[in-house]
């Protein structure tokens, strides 16, 4: 894979010291970028930090205790013996009982380690070293690079000669790369949980980490600045790589360590030095641009032309709720509805009239039609109440007809009207 920046210059600490020729940048610089592995392989790496812990293999087990057994109207738990105190008597070894043992007591043989690809913790190196070459991805892990003159950053090897903390400062100051390092220093605070109480009271940022080659009194020089790390180039850790599985750590490199990085990891052609038989991985694509490939002349040549013709699925309608559905069914459904319109506009046109005759003192005369609806709707009302009751009443027989009984008088008085 080509670089994208085949020199990277390097750059002085001191006012005294030389013009420096610039170097070819590394092929591990340019790297395909994998934060799925990163992530994988750190989690492993951080559980294979871990130290076994688990508590006293005899810990609320050191009682005479027994169980007093059933009969005694107490639970079968095993209780203190003797008596005489407050103890005697007490539940105990239970994890409910109060100095009792833990609940599943936490052993040293737990499986602690988790074994790790050898080839997946290379590939997770080189991302996160591909990653830190990344000014975005350094800036976007919060790092303050706006005054170093360029990502990477390689300065002179007079850094690893670096024996005070005061030189070291100076030499940070010179690069740029100080401010990182207030930044780390202005984070520190005290941790929020019981690990204040286990040699581990402050927290703080992380600041760049210094890759040296051979230490001349660098490590010394920075290990009271808060936030630095320092790494042999040929010992890198991807956790001060990539701290938390986040990439884009700032690093600060020296011209021997930088030059040494070639060899240390080799390319994609060439093997490392140093691995045996390893070589860089290549990337699935050696073009990113993804749109320029598929828009590309020898992509487009080959695929068919796009399909204007554009199908769209019908959507069933219900002919109960919906009215041109219904009338493909049934015909004479748009003149039953056109009848039935009609006749609420009679209805509602006779019912305004009435109701204007009666607010202006007029009587008007009912049509045939309503005069019988009006009758019938008392005679259904009266029979709707006999059938109410001869429901609801027990040994209702109904109403008893009315019967017309003929006397003399009314026969005599019948006769004379005759």
């Amino acid at each position: 894979m080509a670089a994208a920046r085949p020199l990277v210059s390097v750059h002085k600490i001191g006012d005294g010291a030389a013009e420096l020729k610039p170097l070819p940048l590394p092929a591990v610089l340019v790297s395909p970028i994998r934060s799925d592995i990163v992530r994988f392989v750190h989690t492993g790496m951080n559980k294979n930090k871990r130290q076994p812990y688990a508590v006293k293999e005899n810990a609320g087990h050191q009682h005479s205790a027994e169980s007093w057994g059933t009969g005694r109207a107490v639970s079968r738990i095993p209780r203190v013996s003797g008596g005489g105190n407050s103890r005697s008597g007490q539940g105990a070894f239970g994890n409910m009982c109060r100095k009792g043992r833990m609940f599943g007591p936490t052993k040293i043989w737990r499986k602690w380690h988790q074994k790790i690809n050898l080839n997946q913790k290379r590939y997770a190196v080189a991302s996160a070293l591909a990653a830190s070459a990344l000014s975005a991805l350094v800036m976007a892990r919060g790092h303050r690079v706006e005054n170093i003159p360029e990502v990477p950053l390689v300065a002179d090897s007079a850094l690893e000669k670096v024996t005070r903390t005061k030189q070291a400062v100076n030499a940070l100051k010179a690069l740029g790369a100080y401010e990182d390092v207030v930044r780390c220093r202005d984070t520190r605070k005290i941790r929020a949980g019981v690990g204040k109480m286990r040699n581990r009271r402050h927290i703080l940022r992380r600041g760049p980490l210094i890759v040296y080659n051979k230490d001349e009194g660098i490590v010394r020089a920075v290990r009271n600045l808060p936030g630095v790390d320092v790494a042999q180039v040929d010992r890198l850790n991807l956790l001060q790589l990539a701290p938390g599985g986040h990439l884009g750590r700032f690093i600060i490199w020296t011209r021997d360590a930088f030059e040494k990085l070639g060899n240390v990891w080799g390319s994609q052609r060439r093997e490392s030095s140093q691995k045996r038989g390893y070589k860089l991985p290549r990337a699935r694509m050696t073009n990113s641009d993804l749109g320029r490939i598929i828009n590309s002349d020898e992509v487009q040549s080959k695929v068919r032309p796009a399909r204007r013709i554009i199908k769209r699925s019908t959507i069933k309608k219900n002919p109960l709720k919906n009215l041109g559905a219904k009338v493909k069914l049934n015909p004479y459904a748009l003149a039953l509805r056109r009848s039935e319109l009609l006749a609420q506009e009679r209805r509602a046109a006779r019912k305004a009239a009435i109701l204007a005759d009666r607010r202006a003192g007029k009587t008007s005369d009912r049509t045939r039609e309503e005069a019988s609806a009006v009758a019938a709707k008392k005679t259904h009302e009266a029979q709707q109440k006999v059938n109410f009751k001869k429901l609801t009443v027990d040994g209702f027989a109904g109403p008893k007809p009315k019967l017309k009984i003929r006397t003399a008088a009314s026969q005599v008085k019948r006769g004379k009207s005759a």
